[in-house]
């Protein structure tokens, strides 16, 4: 689960982390209240959304004048933000977050994920702030600095003395830096985060005799879904409105679903080898429309629904099943293929490779059954090749 800027902000502030104040807008009316609580002068509107490239796609704007704010609000609100994460539909907007403008000496990264070769989290900090982080890893991984820590100990005071002297900082602004990080451990181990981030942690400019001070400008927390029910607070967080709505009902009906750009969708058993039909379609020229995992314990209805989903993305010219019969049986597979081709209907061809758990029986259902849609495939390789052929 994915939390939005204010709310990654929000949580920061609330474990100690020096974050500036800022405002939530969802409507253009609330801009003039929300300028005059900041207090006025040089404001950042951003879009909130699950989605990076903001600033190239136009929706993080730097103002001083409120009609300009307005004017670019009213903008995001009513107009869609397409970067290279969202496609080319783009995805709608519907909060912005208002913050005071600061005057930048340095930028910084902070992150942690979790190490699964060490089994702890590893927190990284880079002098090399406000770019993607990934780019740093490519282009300069000497750049990252690491430190793992201790799941029940969290992070030490020797370690945060390391991380600060990695990024040169000193003083007042170490020290600021060091309870930054502390907050950001603190909140990735009790909220169970998967991801945790602040991009950038910027050092602002020293003013009239005034030295800077450590700002968290932008933050971001994943947190794992199966620690939900651990955490309330977090899970009503959750927005709905900004997921893909197939992949919340693929969840409602205990199905894996993720939105891809190709145009074949996929229909499998099991997350591996789920991911090994999507890189044998990109084998033989096909685009994957999407991952889906129906799992092991299928149930006819809940394949049904699978196939609904499918078919209701309109990039969708061709759909391969690839089914490995285990404790989901390949009968329930050619029964709900039979059942979704009379209740949905296939428009596209249907190029089906089943294995395993009563499939002979499977087979013979299909063959019966009489589909003008369904392809039937010898194994994976003869599926993909179809498949592809077909769209």
């Amino acid at each position: 689960m994915k939390a939005h800027e204010y709310q990654a902000r929000q949580l920061l502030q609330n474990a100690g982390a020096p974050v500036p104040n800022f405002e939530v807008i969802d409507a253009v009316e609330q801009v003039p209240a929300a300028i005059k609580a900041l207090g006025g002068g040089k404001m950042v509107l951003k879009a909130q959304v699950h989605a990076g490239g903001r600033g190239k796609a136009g929706f993080v704007i730097l103002s001083d004048n409120p009609t300009e704010l307005e004017k670019n609000a009213q903008r995001m609100l009513t107009t869609r933000m397409v970067s290279k994460q969202t496609g080319p539909k783009g995805i709608e907007v519907k909060k912005l977050l208002l913050a005071p403008a600061v005057d930048i000496e340095k930028e910084y990264y902070v992150g942690m994920v979790l190490d699964r070769a060490k089994g702890c989290p590893v927190m990284m900090v880079s002098k090399e702030g406000g770019v993607e982080i990934e780019e740093v890893a490519a282009k300069n991984p000497e750049a990252i600095i690491k430190e793992w820590i201790h799941p029940h100990l969290g992070i030490q005071p020797y370690q945060l003395r390391r991380l600060t002297n990695a990024l040169d900082l000193s003083g007042p602004a170490a020290k600021a830096a060091a309870k930054t990080m502390s907050a950001l451990a603190k909140v990735f181990i009790a909220k169970d985060c998967s991801l945790a981030e602040i991009n950038p942690l910027v050092l602002t400019k020293a003013t009239n005799g005034t030295p800077g001070e450590i700002q968290a400008i932008d933050a971001k927390f994943n947190f794992d879904d199966n620690a939900l029910f651990r955490h309330p607070d977090v899970k009503e967080m959750f927005d709905a409105a900004a997921e893909n709505p197939n992949e919340l009902r693929a969840a409602e009906h205990g199905l894996s679903y993720i939105a891809l750009d190709g145009n074949i969708g996929c229909l499998v058993n099991g997350a591996g080898l789920a991911m090994s039909t999507m890189d044998i379609i990109k084998h033989y020229g096909g685009e994957p429309a999407n991952f889906l995992d129906v799992g092991g314990g299928v149930s006819t209805e809940g394949a049904i629904e699978a196939f609904r989903i499918i078919l209701s993305d309109a990039k969708v010219k061709g759909i391969l099943v690839n089914i490995f019969g285990g404790i989901a049986k390949c009968d329930v597979i050619a029964e709900a293929l039979i059942t979704a081709a009379k209740e949905v209907g296939f428009k596209v061809p249907v190029v089906v490779r089943l294995e395993g758990t009563n499939v002979d029986k499977a087979r013979a259902m299909l063959k019966e059954a009489n589909i003008d849609a369904l392809i039937p495939a010898d194994d994976l390789t003869d599926a993909a090749k179809k498949v592809c052929a077909a769209v």
